[in-house]
């Protein structure tokens, strides 16, 4: 039988794990789950997970994978069975003749560098590519829609703020093109709550904090990917900041778990932090870890702040720790320490 992962070891090891675990695949047996944003990071693995719950418990489940390049889609999913693609452009209506259950929309831009270079864009694929996803779910009458919003809709919380939860927001400077992203998130949230407030749409909010596990790309832009190639590589940890925000993380096969918990136990209209809340650190805190877990790498951090920092398209410096308390009332709970999540990070790089 064809495994969701051939190539990768420690990626099989982590959707086999979760088939195994207490997340509520079964509840899905039979249905058909339609999923945006099917190529990426969390999109990708969450229909694999499906796949090897189909392959291990005969579950049934029928994928539906919504992508832009039908080649991208082969070249991330192979032979996997039990997968259809559907060829289209968020933007545009979304056609597809068979029968809908569940929705999970993960399509969005996700580097910063491109919310900075094309705000534009990226408002419009959020708010444009959501009401189009949403019109769909409306007429397919799905039992169950999330969205997959981030951790960025919070802004910059106050300094005392504490643990965030799902009803605490500080402050966005809207003028700031870096905000194309947070402040297209935040409207694309109050669009799912309009549409399950006036149709009657069953959606859920996903607040994703920062996500990275196996299967992240070895040339990934994003400061985890960067502090794992430098343990590979054997190079020191450069920061371009002081390194002082902090956030929390959360493991790519936990985050599958937390989205499923949400789809099909959470309440139609509101948002659960997905999080685990032991991982909270600074980014500087975070780089140490790595050079402390990878001691034969031989590496430092050290600190180069350039002239032009802006055009990083890096976030204001925040302390920004959130509550998965909401979530956890669900069921679910987060398993993968952040030692454990670069561990398993730089094995799967290494691995391809």
């Amino acid at each position: 039988m064809i495994m969701e992962s051939p190539n990768n070891i420690v990626l099989q090891k982590d959707f086999d794990e979760i088939v195994e675990s207490n997340t509520p695949f079964e509840a899905l047996s039979g249905k058909t789950v339609f999923v945006t944003g099917a190529t990426g990071l969390i999109g990708s693995q969450f229909i694999k997970s499906l796949a090897c719950c189909n392959r291990k418990k005969g579950s049934a489940i029928k994928i539906v994978a919504f992508v832009r390049s039908a080649e991208k889609a082969e070249k991330v999913f192979g032979d996997i069975p039990d997968i259809e693609f559907v060829v289209g452009d968020i933007h545009a209506k979304i056609e597809y003749n068979g029968n809908v259950d569940y929705i999970i929309h993960g399509a969005s831009a996700t580097s910063s560098k491109y919310f900075v270079e094309h705000p534009v864009e990226t408002i419009k694929t959020a708010i444009d590519g959501t009401v189009s996803v949403l019109e769909f779910a409306k007429e397919k009458k799905v039992e169950g829609f999330v969205y997959l919003s981030s951790l960025e809709v919070y802004g910059t919380p106050s300094e005392n703020a504490g643990l965030i939860s799902e009803s605490d927001y500080g402050y966005i400077d809207q003028l700031n093109v870096r905000s194309s992203y947070s402040e297209g998130k935040r409207m694309v949230e109050c669009l799912c709550c309009s549409y399950a407030s006036e149709y009657n749409v069953p959606v859920k909010i996903a607040r994703l904090s920062q996500t990275f596990g196996a299967g992240v790309e070895y040339n990934d832009g994003r400061v985890f990917a960067e502090f794992a190639r430098c343990a590979i590589e054997k190079k020191d940890i450069v920061l371009h900041t002081q390194g002082n925000t902090v956030r929390s993380y959360c493991y790519t096969t936990d985050a599958v778990s937390a989205i499923t918990y949400i789809l099909l136990k959470g309440k139609s209209g509101e948002a659960y932090n997905v999080t685990n809340m032991n991982t909270a650190c600074s980014i500087k805190e975070m780089a140490q870890l790595v050079c402390d877990t990878f001691k034969d790498s031989g590496i430092e951090v050290k600190i180069d702040i350039p002239e032009n920092i802006a055009s990083f398209g890096y976030n204001p410096e925040m302390i920004i720790r959130l509550d998965s308390g909401k979530l956890e009332g669900l069921g679910w709970k987060a398993n993968v320490s952040l030692e454990e999540m670069f561990k398993r990070l730089v094995a799967s790089m290494k691995n391809e």
